[in-house]
């Protein structure tokens, strides 16, 4: 009876997942179908992978619910939150890297510390700065693109079309002042398995 409950909300989840024109994305809205430049299988493909790896982290504790993210990319699997010991960052990783198509995995987990107010307000700032940025500036497409800052490190994960893009994205992110370090794992289009014809 669990094995069905359990294997009915899976097959819910990824049903809801291939449904409509976006996606809701790692740290808010995620790459818009009309702009991703993955084929609508490639999507698919990630979807069920993203799915089926959230559903197994939720399994392993209900806690990871809110505090572990994952987001597949052209099979790369990348991960961000907050665990309360390196043995359940370890854990996590293995089942990333056990989940089925999986080509890398990007693993930036944190372990917990107290909560600073300030230093969330100063991230949460940084990454409204770059957003905005990205937005205004004509030659990027901001939609391709999830960001997420930790501690004022920001975390840029997404698809350029042009190499030309993917460096106007980090000069963006440069000219952010306070920020500490820039993590990208930006993929080029040419670089994807399959594309869009």
């Amino acid at each position: 009876m669990k094995v069905k409950i359990i294997l009915l909300l899976l097959v819910g989840l990824i049903f809801t997942g291939c449904a409509g024109v976006s996606s809701k994305g790692l740290f808010g809205t995620g790459v818009s179908v009309a702009f991703d430049p993955r084929s609508v299988g490639t999507q698919i493909d990630d979807s069920i992978m993203q799915k089926n790896l959230s559903t197994r982290i939720v399994l392993l504790d209900k806690k990871y619910l809110l505090s572990i993210k994952s987001k597949v990319l052209d099979g790369r699997i990348f991960i961000t939150g907050k665990v309360d010991s390196p043995e359940e960052k370890l854990k996590i990783t293995k089942m990333a890297w056990e989940t089925k198509g999986a080509r890398s995995v990007r693993n930036d987990i944190k372990i917990k510390e107290k909560f600073d107010f300030k230093q969330s307000a100063i991230d949460l700032l940084i990454t409204s700065q770059l957003r905005t940025a990205m937005i205004v500036n004509k030659n990027i497409k901001a939609i391709n693109y999830q960001i997420d800052t930790y501690k004022k490190k920001i975390y840029i994960y997404g698809i350029a079309i042009t190499e030309t893009e993917k460096e106007e994205v980090l000069n963006e992110a440069k000219q952010i002042s306070d920020v500490k370090d820039i993590i990208a794992s930006i993929l080029l289009v040419d670089n994807l398995r399959v594309q869009k014809n």
